[in-house]
């Protein structure tokens, strides 16, 4: 076997983010504070969000605002299977049951029209998800549930930068289409802190609420008490959590935000190429926009023929030092979610889902790939698939 040559991802880290840090430690208060606040404005100006609320991952960020959106347990949370098992969990962290619909081939996002059938009595919210960047059918899915007063959760865990058409003009996605979105800061993401998450929303009394509870409920919070010229003591006014995000990452994160437009151009550039290399391969479907969406492309899934065996075709490329992944999970199918309704609530077919996730591969993006290394992945999958043909 080769020595891995191309990874599936690799973090833009550089001279910026080591000053940042350095900056902070010298400074004294490492723990949530000033370079968090800085970074919140910036994340909400970028978004074109009113509010932004930082937390120590994108898991917890779903949860909160699930929480903020009266998700009680015992009720239900219309969402996908076909995501990372985080989404299903922050409905389970509510003492709430998912119940997930299927999704379409062409984006890998929710499907619109199944939404309908899966509303109940016991429906207390709408997570959809913005999947590998991919940007869903917002405003369709915000217009139904307005119509059934429901509120709508974007997890736009791997969206940043991504947008879609509003009218004639383009909106990034973490201006809410309802009250809140969730953003990861994931390494696997293009704005990364090490880990970490964002919540964006336009309501204030929200995003106050927000602040509260990732912060043990604390009325006063730590920079508020050390700034103070009186004495201050806090209350701790409802049960809350410890979701903080450190000074430390927000200071890589507002050098990250600083570049990320300039990692999105270069992501479209090699999603560009990745098309015309890519679509020559037979059988292979490579992703594309809707004409009303521009993605991020953080990740570039391609589906498989229906004759190739994925593995095959994963432990081929690894074989030649190439990272892969196959499509995305579908919670659905591992253990914790498995067990019937216990687990579920009301699961509906999701045979697109399942097809999205047997025949997806994830191939390598980051923004330092050169032209090169897309001609090396792109032979190397097209060797593979003709090999496994031959055979």
């Amino acid at each position: 076997m080769c020595a891995l040559r191309i990874p599936l991802a690799k973090v833009a880290f550089g001279r910026l983010e080591e000053e940042a840090v350095t900056r902070v430690l010298r400074s004294g208060w490492v723990t949530q504070g000033p370079e968090v606040a800085a970074f919140e404005r910036e994340f909400a100006e970028f978004c074109g969000a009113r509010h932004a609320v930082a937390v120590s991952n994108c898991t917890v960020s779903l949860h909160l605002a699930l929480l903020v959106s009266g998700v009680k347990p015992g009720q239900e949370v219309i969402t996908v299977s076909h995501s990372f098992i985080a989404t299903a969990n922050a409905i389970r962290h509510c003492g709430a049951l998912p119940v997930f619909v299927d999704i379409r081939l062409d984006d890998l996002n929710m499907d619109p029209a199944l939404i309908e059938a899966a509303i109940t009595p016991k429906t207390a919210a709408i997570m959809l998800v913005h999947q590998l960047g991919m940007p869903a059918r917002s405003a369709e899915i915000a217009a139904l549930a307005k119509r059934h007063g429901l509120p709508l959760v974007e997890d736009a865990a791997c969206a940043i930068g991504s947008e879609t058409l509003d009218g004639n003009q383009w909106q990034r996605i973490g201006a809410p289409f309802d009250k809140l979105s969730c953003f990861s800061l994931h390494p696997r993401k293009l704005l990364s802190t090490g880990d970490g998450g964002m919540i964006t929303t336009d309501d204030a009394d929200l995003a106050a609420r927000l602040r509260l509870l990732r912060q043990h409920g604390m009325s006063v919070n730590d920079q508020q008490r050390h700034q103070s010229q009186q004495v201050v003591f806090e209350e701790y006014v409802e049960v809350g959590f410890n979701y903080r995000l450190t000074d430390i990452q927000a200071a890589i994160g507002r050098c990250q935000l600083a570049r990320l437009p300039q990692m999105v151009v270069r992501r479209r550039e090699l999603a560009e190429l990745y098309r015309a290399k890519l679509s020559q391969i037979d059988g292979v479907i490579v992703p594309a926009d809707r004409t009303d969406t521009r993605t991020n492309w953080q990740s570039y899934c391609v589906m498989l023929p229906e004759d190739i065996d994925q593995r095959q075709v994963m432990q081929a490329m690894l074989d030649d030092g190439i990272a892969t992944r196959r499509g995305v999970m579908n919670a659905h199918r591992e253990p914790a979610y498995s067990r019937g309704e216990e687990a579920t609530g009301v699961r509906f077919p999701l045979p697109v889902s399942e097809t999205a996730q047997d025949r997806g591969l994830i191939l390598p993006m980051f923004d330092q790939m050169t032209e090169q290394d897309l001609e090396t992945v792109s032979s190397s999958l097209a060797n593979a698939l003709r090999r496994q043909r031959a055979h």
